[in-house]
C-alpha cells in the first residue's frame, strides 16, 4: 500500500469514527447526560476526518511504469500540460484529479485463430496482392506511449488508443502495402522488404499520435483455398515432369 491509498484509508476510518461518536451523542442524549464534552469530540474527530479527506484528495503514488494527466479545473485549458512524473505527487484537492496511463509496451494482436488476438473470433486482415490473390494476414504490433505525449494521447484518444487507433491503422496500413506487391513476392524474395515498409509506415503515424512503434510483427500469411489448390497442382505437376 503506497502512502497515498494509505491517507485515504485513514481518512475513511477517521469517518467511520465520526460516525460512531455522533452515535454515542445521540445516545447520551436521550439518557439525559451530559453532552457538552462530547459535541467537542464530535467538532475534533469532524475536523481531523475533512483534513485527512483533504490530504488525501491532493495526494497520488505514480507508478514508475506509469504517467498522470492531471485534469485541472483551475487551469486555463483545463488540464496541466506537463504528465506528472513517478513518485509521490500533489495534486489541489476537489480541484484537480488524475487520469493514469501505461507507458509500458502494449501489443495488439489481429489473428485468424479465434482465441489468439484482441478480439474473439477471425480478426485476421483481408488483403489483396498487386496481382488480385486474396490473402489473410495475421499481425501483432507492440507499441507504448510516449512519456513526453502523454497529454496528446489524453486529448486526442483518452483510452481508445489500442482499438481507435493502433487497430484501424494497422489494418489500413497492411492493406495497402501488400497491394504493392505481387503473391511471389510476398511468398519469397520481397517478404522482408514488404515487413519493413509496414513498420516505417506504422512508426511515423503511430508517432504522430503520440505511440512509439516497437516492432511489428508478421506472423502468418494464409492464403485463399484457390491459390493454395493452384500451388498443390502446379508442385504436382512439376514433379511429374521430374
Amino acid at each position: 500500500m503506497n502512502v497515498a491509498a494509505a491517507v485515504q484509508f485513514i481518512a475513511g476510518f477517521a469517518w467511520l469514527l465520526v460516525i460512531g461518536v455522533v452515535a454515542l451523542v445521540i445516545l447520551r442524549a436521550s439518557r439525559n447526560r451530559p453532552i457538552k464534552a462530547s459535541i467537542t469530540l464530535v467538532l475534533i474527530v469532524f475536523a481531523v476526518a475533512v483534513l485527512l479527506s483533504s490530504i488525501s484528495a491532493g495526494l497520488v503514488f505514480v507508478q514508475p511504469e506509469e504517467r498522470g494527466v492531471v485534469i485541472s479545473a483551475i487551469s486555463p485549458n483545463g488540464y496541466r500540460e506537463a504528465p506528472l512524473q513517478p513518485g509521490l505527487r500533489w495534486i489541489i484537492p476537489f480541484f484537480e484529479n488524475v487520469v493514469v496511463y501505461p507507458i509500458s509496451r502494449q501489443t495488439y494482436t489481429m489473428s485468424i485463430a479465434s482465441n489468439e488476438g484482441d478480439i474473439q473470433g477471425d480478426d485476421s486482415i483481408t488483403a489483396r496482392t498487386s496481382d488480385g490473390q486474396e490473402l489473410f494476414v495475421d499481425a501483432s504490433v507492440i507499441y507504448s506511449i510516449d512519456p513526453t505525449k502523454v497529454v496528446l494521447v489524453h486529448i486526442d484518444w483518452q483510452d481508445r488508443y489500442a482499438d481507435d487507433l493502433v487497430r484501424p491503422l494497422s489494418r489500413g496500413i497492411i492493406r495497402d502495402v501488400v497491394s504493392q506487391f505481387g503473391v511471389e513476392e510476398v511468398v519469397t524474395s520481397q517478404r522482408v522488404v514488404m515487413i519493413q515498409t509496414i513498420s516505417d509506415q506504422m512508426t511515423l503515424k503511430l508517432k504522430e499520435n503520440g505511440l512509439i512503434m516497437v516492432e511489428f510483427i508478421l506472423r502468418n500469411i494464409t492464403f485463399s483455398a484457390e491459390y493454395a489448390a493452384s500451388v498443390e497442382q502446379k508442385q504436382i505437376a512439376e514433379q511429374l515432369v521430374q
